[in-house]
């Protein structure tokens, strides 16, 4: 008998305390020695980070290095040659595996090229310590076709990239040289830019725009304040109504905005937008403060023709935030991490910034909350056992879901450079915030295949502890995303249909539907027992093949 996800998620639990467990708790393990600004989870032991190039303290072929593979086995970081300038990009997986980083800066330095129109390729390596691993640029042949600076990506339903947005050049603020249009990789369309109103609409506050696949295989795309569905097949946008209360949500007054997990038979799509800024987008920076207040507002909008006649759900954080993380948990939780108080995005461009001229915001946010999307409204966010960390995490800062299934949180820079000093200096420390199951015995899974197809039945070996009520089991299907400037790209929670067997020690799983529900790509699977998650384990989900791939599964 299937077991509906339905059935599985009524519990408002934020995390029950285990039995001989350390609760949540952050652990620092290592230096990044290349300033985390950007990073993702390319392996089960490694994560790719790139910053820009400057004179971050490791070097490779006798200059500062501005890419570096983070092996969570050794907690250690390796460099890695990165030809241009990475500093702002996006990136996701394709449908092979390959991990795509787009866009970028016109460097500083001579030792890069220009990265406005870059594209860096990491292929798949089963080196589990990344030593022979590399990255691939050819940047006459392989390169975007206008340039963009802080643009999205996401992966769509054919396995390619849609890039989204950013600017022309350089401005140290806000979008005044805007590209109001999107692209592909691989190219659509013999290789022109769409012009999109939606970006034309909301300059100048809409670099890094939000863009989420939705299980039926359009895009929601939310900038500043304004969002919408785009149909990549007819090339046409259905406009949503506005975030409340005059909030925006993209850099430089970032928000940030996750997809909720999906859950079958429906998969039902949820977005939920937290923190930003309501300040006016047309007012010169000059005339911005670091000491105005973020907002405090979680927005939640159900994507189906009455959720959006219902419009926006408000919430209320624990404390305003500027530039957090929303980081979803394989339980379903989400985590609100990392950012200010007060301020905006960017460094030096406001006329009160923090420590001559640096920071354009203050008042680090120190603890984590939780959110609870199964919680009635007023209800849903609690701070309740988390921990205070004593590293403020502002501009330049990420955090993704690791293969462990903990939280690994870096950066924070908001100076030119790498630096040693001032009330936000550089930050190369590593950081982990850990859920109580991290210090208690886990469920595991166990003999899983490494490539499953859509609408797939398939079988999976498990070991549940004594003492866990398997009556409450959930497995989760995750992109984990391409972490930059508060918004993990293409991050994404599926649950799948589960039913285990009698003796416990095997669970029978159906995959998704179909190539809409989870873009074709990578993916790790995490199985949840009694509030308790196993390490994950990476697979590949569809055929692996290169982009574009044609429709796979069932239609739903």
């Amino acid at each position: 008998m299937w077991i509906l996800l339905a059935s599985l998620l009524v519990s408002p639990a934020l995390g029950r305390p285990t039995a001989n467990g350390l609760g949540w708790h952050f652990v620092q393990n290592g230096t990044s020695g290349v300033l985390a600004l950007e990073a993702m989870v390319v392996s089960p032991t490694l994560a790719i980070i790139f910053d820009r190039p400057t004179n971050d303290p490791l070097t490779i072929n006798g200059h500062p290095a501005w890419g570096a593979l983070w092996n969570f086995e050794t907690n250690t970081a390796r460099a890695i040659d990165v030809v241009s300038d990475s500093f702002c990009a996006s990136g996701s997986f394709l449908s092979n595996g390959t991990m795509l980083s787009v866009g970028g800066q016109i460097p500083g330095v001579n030792f890069a090229y220009n990265g406005t129109t870059g594209l860096r390729f990491f292929e798949p390596c089963d080196d589990p310590t990344g030593n022979t691993c590399q990255l691939f640029e050819d940047m006459e042949n392989l390169h975007l076709e206008v340039p963009r600076w802080y643009p999205s990506a996401l992966r769509i339903p054919d396995g390619s990239l849609m890039i989204i947005g950013g600017m022309e050049i350089p401005s140290n603020f806000s979008n005044y040289l805007p590209q109001n249009s999107i692209e592909f990789f691989p190219p659509k369309d013999g290789g022109v830019p769409r012009y999109l109103p939606l970006l034309e609409r909301t300059v100048p506050i809409n670099l890094f725009p939000r863009g989420i696949t939705l299980p039926d295989g359009r895009i929601y795309i939310l900038a500043n304040n304004q969002s919408i569905i785009y149909d990549i097949e007819t090339d046409t946008e259905i406009r949503l109504p506005d975030l409340p209360n005059g909030v925006r949500n993209s850099n430089p007054y970032d928000g940030t905005i996750v997809l909720l997990p999906l859950s079958p038979p429906h998969y039902i799509p949820e977005v939920l937008a937290c923190g930003g800024s309501a300040s006016d987008d047309q007012v010169p920076s000059q005339t911005l403060n670091s000491q105005d207040p973020a907002s405090d507002q979680c927005s939640r909008l159900t994507l189906t023709p009455e959720g959006i006649e219902r419009g926006w759900e408000v919430e209320r954080m624990l404390e305003p935030r500027i530039m957090p993380e929303l980081v979803v948990l394989p339980n379903g939780q989400v985590v609100i991490v990392n950012g200010g108080q007060t301020g905006y995005a960017a460094f030096g461009s406001l006329n009160d910034t923090i420590d001559n001229k640096l920071s354009n915001a203050d008042h680090p946010a120190l603890t984590p909350s939780m959110y609870n999307p199964d919680a009635p409204l007023g209800q849903r966010i609690s701070n309740q056992d988390m921990p205070t960390t004593d590293i403020p995490r502002m501009y330049h800062s990420t955090a993704t879901l690791t293969p462990m299934g903990n939280i690994m949180i870096a950066g924070s820079n908001p100076n030119a450079m790498i630096v040693s000093t001032g009330k936000f200096p550089s930050e190369l420390r590593v950081e982990y915030l850990n859920p109580p199951y991290m210090t208690v015995e886990r469920p595991a899974l166990l003999k899983v295949p490494k490539k499953i197809g859509f609408h797939e039945i398939f079988t999976v070996g498990v070991s549940i502890p004594d003492g866990l009520d398997t009556s409450s089991i959930k497995v989760a299907l995750m992109d984990l995303g391409f972490s930059s400037h508060a918004f993990r790209a293409s991050a994404r929670l599926v649950y799948m249909d589960t039913h285990l067997s009698q003796d416990k020690t095997r669970l029978t799983i159906m995959s998704p539907p179909n190539n809409r529900v989870y873009p074709p790509g990578p993916a790790f699977i995490y199985l949840t027992v009694d509030d308790v998650t196993s390490s994950g384990v990476q697979v590949m989900v569809g055929s692996g093949a290169s982009p574009p791939v044609p429709d796979q599964g069932i239609q739903i």
